[in-house]
């Protein structure tokens, strides 16, 4: 592939974007080396700073902001590949997003460096690897603050309900396109196991007891309009994983009442999509805790209220785990959480053989955040 090349957004624009587009082709031109080579741009980087309206209450960005705009950067970079040959046009739609780990905090006034790569196509979807840079401009200093996989289909635009074909993607090395082959028949499989939750729903409880799962799950209701959506009537998957850890975040400030922060989120399974109109509930429980993390079942239902043919669904589903944190931003212990019930036992059990799974084998490098968060 091509050194890629800057083009710059036009000046006026409220956020700096920039794309990453190679030059023409030429003998010389030197492999990816993670990535695939590809006759369209295989690499894209929006760049944009991060404001007051970005912070959570702790005073950095906000975890559902950047989980946006990986998403955002993802569906670009997928839409323009799959459009990349004649034939019928179509959108990319969020199917899955790997576990995604924030491994240092982003800070309000720091820049915002979004990197995505297209590193394997199968017959109907593509894989984007995503890396996120901050930048504070003030002394040049960049560090990685998360990495994410994300899978995606393309969607006719003449019907959304019709999946095409990929156009596939010429790998500079063979074990790339074995590598790729095998993480996507893993999360195929992974997607085919959740499905088994979908019946599953977060019911209310009244006067339920301190650190318990029903004094901290919580819901939120939110009606589907234009700004949600694509121009094709659909809602982008960022808004959906926004909203996932807002009410994630929620679920963890009321068990441990203290500052919380996103440390990571499960793989993230879209299972349906999600048109304009509808309304969502978004409900996350407590389902285990560390001495230092919680995790958090999120669950989204989508009720098509103006469409009498349509029912109830399940829309989508991931686990985030969350740190409580002091005011000085070090790790504090978490309240055990008490399940009660034997589904909430299960739960409990479950979780903590992703816990375990998850220290035996870390994604992410033993940082100073990680290490000071507690997490690892």
């Amino acid at each position: 592939m091509a050194r890629p090349g800057l083009i710059h957004s036009s000046p006026g624009l409220p956020d700096t974007c920039a794309l990453l587009q190679p030059p023409a082709a030429s003998a010389s031109a030197t492999p990816s080396m993670s990535g695939p080579d590809v006759e369209t741009p295989s690499a894209i980087q929006i760049c944009r700073i991060m404001r007051p309206d970005d912070a959570n209450v702790a005073g950095n960005v906000h975890g559902g902001t950047i989980l946006k705009m990986i998403e955002e950067a993802g569906a670009i970079i997928s839409t323009r590949h799959c459009n990349s040959q004649n034939g019928e046009r179509c959108v990319a739609a969020l199917a899955r997003v790997e576990r995604t780990d924030f491994l240092s905090p982003m800070c309000i006034g720091e820049v915002a460096h979004v990197s995505a790569e297209i590193t394997y196509t199968s017959k109907h979807s593509v894989e984007v690897q995503v890396n996120v840079m901050s930048e504070n401009i003030l002394t040049g200093a960049k560090k990685l603050t998360n990495k994410a996989t994300l899978w995606y289909v393309p969607l006719s635009l003449k019907n959304v309900d019709k999946v095409l074909e990929v156009p596939p993607v010429v790998y500079s090395r063979q074990e790339q396109e074995e590598e790729g082959r095998k993480r996507y028949e893993a999360q195929k499989l992974e997607r085919m196991e959740t499905k088994w939750r979908n019946g599953d729903i977060v019911q209310p409880v009244l006067n339920p007891e301190p650190n318990t799962v029903s004094y901290s799950q919580s819901s939120l209701i939110h009606l589907v309009g234009p700004s949600d959506c694509t121009l094709h009537g659909f809602v982008h998957g960022g808004v959906t994983m926004k909203l996932m850890d807002e009410v994630a975040g929620i679920v963890a400030a009321r068990h441990c009442k203290t500052n919380i922060v996103t440390a990571s989120v499960d793989a993230i399974n879209f299972h349906d999509k999600i048109r304009k109109g509808c309304v969502i509930t978004i409900s996350g429980r407590m389902t285990f805790t560390s001495n230092k993390s919680m995790e958090i079942e999120v669950l989204v239902d989508a009720d098509p209220v103006v469409d009498s043919s349509q029912k109830r669904y399940r829309a989508a589903s991931a686990f985030f785990t969350y740190v409580s944190l002091s005011q000085e931003g070090r790790s504090l212990p978490v309240p055990q959480l008490v399940p009660e019930t034997e589904d909430e036992k299960k739960r409990f059990e479950e979780g903590k053989g992703r816990y375990l799974q998850m220290k035996k084998f870390p994604p992410w490098p033993k940082t100073r955040f990680t290490l000071r968060a507690g997490i690892v």
